[in-house]
């Protein structure tokens, strides 16, 4: 079983075809099911942020794992598999837990050592654990994951680059404005990001803030917080957004809806109010996938909206070269003792195996020995049963240690084959003693573009998708 990764993000596709495949809160259950009704598929994991959207599955057939979740895809998008194929990339094995580790570290982010993916992926995998659709593997592979982001950020400058998209959204907006201490701010939203924005507001020096959110309660939690912090913090009722927009000069929206939630109306409105115009501009950081406000607010007179697009190429999101060749240094050897961990584990049911299956033929012997010296004393039988066994222990020791030394090299996993085609051992004792009791507590190169998708059908390059990026051509 190998774990496959399809996914399409920032550096893969452009806004517009992010929003038609964003999963959202209430997708991902739905889609994991989906998934896990395929004969191919034993589990699944969805990544889901605001600028990508990853599936994790652990397959025991390439192409036909593959052919289902791009089949799945292209349904939750309503993009036709041509187009999905030009956005989509894929990485297969060693090459996805690759992938995984550089996106927890941040070096996939938008702005390069985010820390917020972290809390993301651990969402994903406790969405997956909660839908039993988590095994051994993607407990292993998200746990490992997180362990490296966790390692990265505690040992390089990586993270000073920025501490999210919000600080870079927050950070335009201040050279918009002219700076933000003492100003008004409108958070559309209470979740993850509406915390992001008041934390960085509340840094920034912002005099009042407003929070508006379906859930009344959780934006009276949210502006308790700022009030904690000293910023003066109000609440309006989420049908009063307009009246929000009004008072304020920058407004940060991420809401998670489907929908646009800011609509022209809100925006006429708001500026239609006393006060408005030329000498106090609306900045609107739209950081909603799906986008929250509606793309023709971005032609209004004295209103500037950033939205994902306009931060996609901002300088500020780069880290310096130096943080992020150390951030790789670590991927790649944190890559190497999981692989390595990985290879001796799918060994080591088969020695045991092996060695199970020695000792059943001893037992047979000496039964039928037993049956044909039925004279022997209890000394004599002993003696015998203790030189079997030695024998054998000792014809088993030496290729059952070099095949764990062979398991750590890559392709490591033909040793083990070749020991169970020798001694025939049957599929089902390995995965016996493969099964486990319990469970355990718990820039890097663009991805490959437009032909990913579309080349990975090619059974020819499943080798190609397999290995890690520093061994395959670009």
């Amino acid at each position: 079983m190998s774990v496959l990764l399809v996914g399409i993000s920032h550096r893969s596709a452009p806004v517009s075809v992010l929003e038609k495949v964003a999963v959202t809160d209430t997708d991902r259950p739905k889609l994991t099911d989906k998934m896990m009704s395929s004969g191919h598929i034993s589990e699944a994991m969805i990544v889901s942020t605001c600028n990508r959207v990853e599936i994790y599955a652990v397959v025991d057939a390439f192409h036909g794992a593959l052919a289902d979740v791009s089949a799945l895809m292209a349904e939750h998008s309503g993009l036709t598999l041509s187009d999905l194929h030009q956005h989509a990339y894929v990485r297969y094995s060693e090459a996805a837990a690759e992938h995984l580790f550089s996106v927890a570290s941040g070096l996939d982010s938008m702005v390069v050592g985010e820390q917020q993916i972290l809390g993301q992926i651990r969402t994903a995998y406790a969405s997956a654990d909660a839908q039993q659709a988590a095994g051994r593997a993607l407990h292993e592979l998200a746990q490992q994951a997180l362990r490296v982001g966790k390692r990265v950020h505690s040992e390089t400058g990586i993270d000073a680059a920025g501490a999210s998209v919000v600080s870079v959204a927050l950070d335009k907006a201040g050279a918009r404005l002219g700076g933000l201490v003492g100003r008004t701010a409108a958070v559309i939203g209470a979740g993850a990001m509406g915390g992001l924005a008041v934390a960085h507001l509340t840094r920034a020096g912002i005099g009042r803030i407003i929070v508006t959110n379906r859930t009344r309660d959780r934006a009276e939690r949210l502006a308790e917080t700022a009030r904690g912090n000293g910023v003066e913090a109000d609440v309006v009722p989420f049908g009063d957004l307009a009246s929000a927009l009004a008072q304020a000069d920058v407004a940060v929206t991420c809401t998670g809806a489907v929908g646009t939630v800011v609509t022209l109306a809100d925006a006429h409105r708001a500026l239609a109010q006393p006060g408005r115009g030329a000498d106090r501009p609306l900045v609107i950081c739209d950081l909603g996938l799906p986008r929250d406000v509606d793309a023709s607010i971005s032609g209004l007179p004295d209103v500037t909206v950033f939205d994902m697009e306009a931060l996609q190429n901002d300088p500020a999101a780069g880290a310096a070269a130096s943080d992020a060749d150390a951030a790789r240094a670590i991927v790649a050897a944190e890559l190497s003792d999981y692989l390595t961990a990985q290879r001796l584990a799918e060994v080591t049911p088969t020695v045991t195996a092996l060695r199970q299956r020695a000792a059943e033929v001893v037992e047979a012997e000496l039964m039928r020995l037993e049956s044909r010296l039925p004279d022997l004393d209890d000394g004599e039988r002993g003696e015998v049963a203790r030189t079997v066994r030695r024998v054998v222990d000792k014809l088993l020791h030496a290729p059952t240690v070099r095949v764990k030394q062979l398991a750590s090299t890559p392709g490591g996993d033909q040793y083990a084959e070749a020991l169970r085609e020798l001694f025939e051992l049957r599929p089902g004792a390995v995965e016996a003693v493969a099964m486990p009791t319990a469970k355990e507590p718990g820039a890097l190169p663009d991805p490959v573009g437009a032909t990913d998708l579309s080349a990975a059908l090619d059974p020819a390059l499943t080798t190609e998708l397999r290995a890690p990026r520093k061994d395959r051509q670009a």
